[in-house]
This record gives structure tokens, C-alpha cells and sequence, in this order.
């Protein structure tokens, strides 16, 4: 159908709507189609285990079945070993073969060299465990450490992340390994552990973080229904301060208003007080001209004129509000109006507090697929496989297959080069364009993402549209205001959901690349580009808040009269601009409103979270958990008692913003004639001293 037109005599939502941008929603389809055919190729030639586990110097993976490096013994073939000490170095100009690495069973657990046990029959069956599987014992040891068939030395080393590090330790302040501090090198050298040190400290920083990870595990297996209980109070309380916020929310922004004058009237007395005392004190008529700049701030206390500075500033601030206060006083009173009738419509829509829930839902499958195809793309590269060699040869470099390589012309031109496993790549065409597709699964996810919040925003709206256009409430309302919202929102505008995301979604990817770029120009050194680029984010951060603001509001409009996504956006536009006082007003008011319920929610339940875990409370002393740090659930039930009241909140914003449009069109669309009434509820009536002629009162 053709998009619904502005009705002049338009008294309420239009339910007999048609399709608006539907090019939009063809190109959404069209795109999530594209991206299920991303998705299944990445996961065609994706292979995760790239990221998880180690290989070996072939590329090939450690331990995991299917692989040459199976095993069947226990412990599993899954630990990585470098060998490390070659008696000789390469030349610079040929490429540098990387260290030789091999799958073992288990990690060496003792000091051993080649060259002491070559000679030996016990010692040398163990050290050929850490040799690669070429290994031929009947060859000299020289001839062995020159072809890296096995490492010159071993050392203790511990499992980590599935490779072997130093098993580096402190006894009373030594850095010992092994119980040794002192180690044989494979060359007849002894060298102090302590050089292992620096190799090995990011792998004790990562063992020291598993261990702290364990035992934060820990206290949640002993702690976690303590936690919900918690989260359950944050959601008693949300809900007992939004249904509060009808019968105090006059009185709280009230009060808010008489504190911060007392305040700022207790400054402007503090600052008399301070230039009274200072009158007659040596140094104390020095003027801030003459004084100049100080680095110590507490030079300018001590100056009369600083006081009286300060004076000034406060008694215009306080002369200013209280001017606002006297020409705003009855756009005050609408805005916590329109406050007590959004907690009345929450009340009248109960199910809109939990519809959240389903917006989260959604928000976590774009995360999730995102994630994977992201995992998925990253490691559909192939193993690439290059000549190595130490001498000259003119293959070096080159690409290679291990297979076919011994056959081949290279080892007859260059007897000592070597096939080694290089590196993940691939040179097909879509390896070519792996950048693209990871390009373009960044961009689906903003899309479907803001789709998914846009779905939700004009749900709330449509029900808290369909409370407000209610002649008589809650009678005249749907019987599942919520459903129909959604389903309408589905059937019919789907396309006006996408067109919004997807100016949001190109913005947004705008911005991720001016971060990148910024990341990779941190250390250069052209300051104009840095300028540049910084003026670029600000900008761009600028116009994603107000498209965020613009689509909000156009989404309202979507859903009250089943518009287009530009004409909703126009009118929205418009339509608050007419009444930028009054948006400003109840913008202000809302927000300290809800800062202070998140303070009192989040605060409240995390004081007695913190007497509780503490084990403070005395008439359940005994109940708390034992736990290795307290402060984890304390902050698991903050931040989940934070993400509990946003959530009820966001559901309460959205009421108020959509009452609030609805009341403006009422205003100027209505006339409270038998033809036009008022929609709006009889105290906005009274406070607005409109009246509906020949109709009664809703």
C-alpha cells in the first residue's frame, strides 16, 4: 500500500495503515540473505581450532584427532616445544627460517643438553621425545644441531595455554628454575635463569590471571544465588520507584529545586563570610591582574577579590534559575505531569517492562553471529608453506608444497633448503577479498543491530501511543496493546526500521574506521593528519548522537501514524522545535529523575550487598559465603542492579518521550470541540485550562 498521508482531522491512531519504505526492506532482505551466504562460506573454510590450538613448524595442529599429531596415550600429544639454540646462524640475506616447533606428550621436566646425552642410551630416549620425527640418533650431534632435528638444551618447563614455558619460580626472593639458578646453554656455557625471565613473564602474567580466574569461579559457585537474590531486590525496587513516581514525582523535582537554591544561597553566604574576614589582612587587596598567573591555586584563596568573584558568579546563577523557575513554572508542572501519566501507562502496559528482555535477546544473536563469522573469516586462510635454505638459492622465498617437495628441483639446486610451514594466507580470490566480507560483516552487525533497538523503540511507542489515544482508559485500549504494537511494527514498517538503522548503521562504520586510522597513525608524525582525523571523530560522534535523537523520535511518529521514515522524521523534527522549551524542560527533568532513581536503586543494593558479604549484618552473620574476594558478587550485583534499573528506565523514557509527542500533536490538532476532543488526561486538562466541550471526561 501507499503510505498513510497526515489526517487534518485525525483523533487517534491510524490502525488501517500500509507498507512505507518498502525498497528498504527489499534491501534488508536482500542483505540478510547475503549475509547467511557469508556466513555459511566462512564456516565452510573457517577452522576455529587456529586460534585455540598450536601447531607444529608444518602447520599441522597438536593433539587433535584427525592429525598426524594424535595420540592415544595419556597425557594427550597437546603441548608445543620451541627448539631453540642452533650452533648455527643463519645469514641475513635468506629469508630466516622460524624456530623449529613439534608436538609433544608432555613438557621436559628436567635440565638435559644433546651434546651430554648423545653418547647415552636412557637420557637420549627421553631427549628424543622433543626431537622432530626425522630424527636419525645414528647421525653426529654437530650434524643434528645444524639440521634443528632437536633442540640443543632442555629445560624445565610447565604447561600453559597448550605450549611449554620455563618453569621460572621464587624462593626467598631467587629466581630459581628447575631448584637450579644457573643452566647449560648446549654450547658449554652457563648462564643465569634470569635471562629466561623476560621470555617468560607475559606466560606468568596469563598463569597468575588463571589463577585469579579460578578463584573468582570459586566464589561465584559459592555466591550466585546470593547474586540473584540481590538482582531480584534491584527489580522489586525499580518497579516500586516507577509506580512511586506517580504520586512523588511532583515532590521530588520540587524538592531538587529548593535544595540546589539553598545551596547555591549557602555559597554566595560562604563567599560574604570568606571577603568579610579577609578585610584588613596584609596581602589580601591584591588584585587577580596584578597577582598573574600561580601555579598554586590556593595563592587566589587568599585574595578578597577572588571571594568576591565568586560572589558575583553565584548570585547570577542563583538570579537566573530563579527566573527560569518563575517563566517556566508551568512547563515544570507538564513535564512531571507528563511523568505521573507515563507511570500510569507502564502501569496499564506491565508487559512493556519486560519487553527488554526480548530486545536483548535479539542483541545477543547479531553478537553472537557476528562473532563467529568473524572467528570463522579470520581463519579461512590456508597454510602457505616457503623455501627456506642457508645459503644462497634462488627458489628461497618462494612457495612450496611439503609433499612433493623432496621430489622436487629445489632440494637437487639447493641440497640444504627446507619446505617450513610459513604462515596462514591463501592467493584464491577469496582469500583475495577476506578484508571485504570481514568489512562487510562489521557493517551487517551495526545494521541488524540498530534494527533490532529501532524494533523495539517503535513497539514501546505504538503501545504507549495506543494508552495515550484512548478516549476512555484504559477501556478504549487494545486488549494486547504490546503484541499489536509489534506486530503492526513487523507487518508494516519494516522498511522504515531499516532505513533509519541503516543511516545510523553507515555513520557508526564511519566511525570505527576513523578509529582504526587513528590507531594506526599514533605513531606517526604528521600533526595535521592527527588534527584532521580528530576533528573527523568529533564530528562524526556529533551526528551519531543526533540521528540516535532524530530516529527516536521519528520511530514515536512512525508509530502513531504510520508514516514513512522521512516524514516521520521531518515532522518529529519540526514538531519539537515548535516547542523547544517545553522538550528541553521535561529532557532536564526526566533525567534527574532518573539519575536519581538509578543512585537510590544501584546504591541501596549495593550497601547491603556489602554488609552482607562482609558478613557486617549480624542476624545473618552466619548465612554469607565464605569467599576469597568479597568484592566479586558486590560488583556483580552493582553493575547488574545498574543494567536492571537502565533497563526498567529505558522502557519509562520511552513512555515519557511518547506521551510527550502524543500530548504536542493533541495540542495542535485538537481544539476540544465535539469533533476535536482532547485526548490528553483531565489533570493536563486542568493544568492547561482546556476542557472538552460536549464530550465527558476520559
Amino acid at each position: 500500500g501507499t503510505p498513510q498521508k497526515y489526517d487534518p482531522t485525525f483523533k487517534g491512531p491510524i490502525y488501517d495503515r500500509g507498507c512505507t519504505d518498502i525498497v528498504c526492506c527489499v534491501l534488508l532482505v536482500v542483505a540478510i540473505v547475503g549475509y547467511v551466504v557469508v556466513g555459511v562460506v566462512a564456516w565452510t573454510h573457517g577452522d576455529p581450532r587456529k586460534v585455540i590450538h598450536p601447531t607444529d613448524s608444518r602447520g599441522q595442529f597438536c593433539g587433535q584427532p584427525g592429525t598426524p599429531n594424535e595420540y592415544s596415550p595419556t597425557p594427550p600429544r597437546g603441548w608445543v616445544t620451541t627448539l631453540r639454540g642452533g650452533l648455527t646462524v643463519p645469514p641475513a640475506a635468506p629469508p630466516c627460517p622460524p624456530h623449529t616447533q613439534i608436538c609433544v606428550s608432555k613438557c621436559p621436566d628436567r635440565y638435559l643438553t644433546y651434546l651430554g646425552v648423545s653418547g647415552t642410551t636412557g637420557d637420549l630416549g627421553y631427549y628424543r621425545n622433543f626431537c622432530v620425527p626425522e630424527f636419525n640418533p645414528r647421525k653426529a650431534a654437530i650434524e643434528v644441531l645444524k639440521d634443528k632435528e632437536c633442540p640443543a638444551m632442555l629445560i624445565p618447563s610447565t604447561p600453559l595455554a597448550r605450549r611449554c614455558f620455563p618453569a621460572i619460580q621464587a624462593k626467598k626472593g631467587v629466581i630459581m628454575v628447575g631448584n637450579e639458578t644457573t643452566y647449560d646453554d648446549g654450547r658449554g656455557r652457563r648462564r643465569n635463569v634470569t635471562e629466561l625471565l623476560e621470555g617468560a613473564k607475559k606466560a606468568n602474567v596469563v598463569l597468575e590471571t588463571r589463577q585469579l580466574a579460578m578463584k573468582i569461579f570459586e566464589d561465584y559457585t559459592v555466591s550466585w544465588y546470593w547474586i540473584i537474590i540481590g538482582l531480584v531486590i534491584a527489580m522489586v525496587a525499580s518497579l516500586i520507584f516507577i509506580v512511586l513516581l506517580r504520586f512523588l514525582a511532583g515532590i521530588m523535582v520540587w524538592v531538587m529545586i529548593v535544595m540546589v537554591i539553598l545551596v547555591l544561597g549557602y555559597g554566595i553566604f560562604h563567599c560574604y563570610m570568606e571577603y568579610a574576614k579577609l578585610k584588613g589582612e596584609a596581602g589580601s587587596d591584591v588584585s587577580l591582574a596584578d597577582l598573574g598567573f600561580q601555579t598554586d591555586l590556593r595563592v587566589y584563596l587568599h585574595l578578597r577579590q577572588t571571594w568576591l568573584a565568586f560572589m558575583i558568579i553565584l548570585c547570577v546563577v542563583e538570579l537566573v534559575i530563579i527566573l527560569l523557575l518563575i517563566f517556566l513554572r508551568k512547563r515544570i508542572l507538564i513535564a512531571i505531569a507528563l511523568i505521573k501519566e507515563a507511570s500510569r501507562a507502564v502501569g496499564h502496559v506491565m508487559s512493556s517492562l519486560l519487553f527488554p528482555l526480548c530486545t536483548f535477546f535479539l542483541l545477543c544473536l547479531c553478537i553472537a553471529y557476528w562473532a563467529s563469522t568473524a572467528v570463522f573469516l579470520s581463519t579461512s586462510n590456508e597454510a602457505v608453506y616457503k623455501v627456506f635454505n642457508e645459503s644462497a638459492c634462488p627458489f628461497s622465498g618462494q612457495t612450496c608444497r611439503p609433499e612433493t617437495f623432496n621430489t622436487s628441483n629445489v632440494t637437487k639446486l639447493c641440497p640444504d633448503a627446507q619446505c617450513l610451514f610459513a604462515f596462514y594466507g591463501g592467493e584464491t580470490a577469496y582469500h583475495k577479498y577476506l578484508i571485504v566480507l570481514q568489512f562487510f560483516n562489521v557493517f551487517m552487525f551495526f545494521w541488524l543491530a540498530n534494527f533490532v533497538i529501532a524494533l523495539g523503540q517503535v513497539t514501546l511507542a505504538g503501545a504507549f501511543a495506543s494508552y495515550y489515544w484512548a478516549f476512555k482508559k484504559p477501556d478504549d485500549m487494545p486488549a494486547f496493546p504490546l503484541f499489536s504494537a509489534f506486530g503492526r511494527a513487523l507487518r508494516y514498517h519494516t522498511g522504515s526500521l531499516a532505513f533509519g538503522s541503516l543511516v545510523l548503521a553507515v555513520v557508526q562504520v564511519i566511525r570505527v574506521t576513523l578509529e582504526y586510522l587513528d590507531h594506526r597513525l599514533k605513531a606517526a608524525e604528521n600533526k595535521f593528519a592527527k588534527f584532521l582525523l580528530s576533528c573527523l571523530k568529533c564530528c562524526f560522534w556529533c551526528l551519531e548522537k543526533f540521528i540516535k535523537f532524530l530516529n527516536r523520535n521519528a520511530y514515536i511518529m512512525i508509530a502513531i501514524y504510520g508514516t514513512n521514515f522521512c516524514t516521520s522524521a521531518r515532522n518529529a523534527f519540526f514538531l519539537l522545535m515548535r516547542n523547544i522549551i517545553r522538550v528541553a524542560v521535561l529532557d532536564k527533568v526526566t533525567d534527574f529523575l532518573f539519575f536519581l532513581g538509578k543512585l537510590l536503586i544501584v546504591g541501596s543494593v549495593g550497601i547491603l550487598a556489602f554488609f552482607f558479604f562482609t558478613q557486617r549484618i549480624k542476624l545473618v552473620q552466619d548465612t554469607a559465603p565464605p569467599l576469597n574476594y568479597y568484592w566479586v558478587p558486590i560488583l556483580t550485583v552493582i553493575v547488574g542492579s545498574y543494567l536492571i534499573a537502565h533497563g526498567f528506565f529505558s522502557v519509562y523514557g520511552m513512555c515519557v518521550d511518547t506521551l510527550f509527542l502524543c500530548f504536542l500533536e493533541d495540542l495542535e490538532r485538537n481544539d476540544g470541540s465535539a469533533e476535536k476532543p482532547y485526548f490528553m488526561s483531565p489533570n493536563l486538562r486542568k493544568l492547561l485550562k482546556k476542557t472538552n466541550t460536549g464530550q465527558p471526561d476520559a
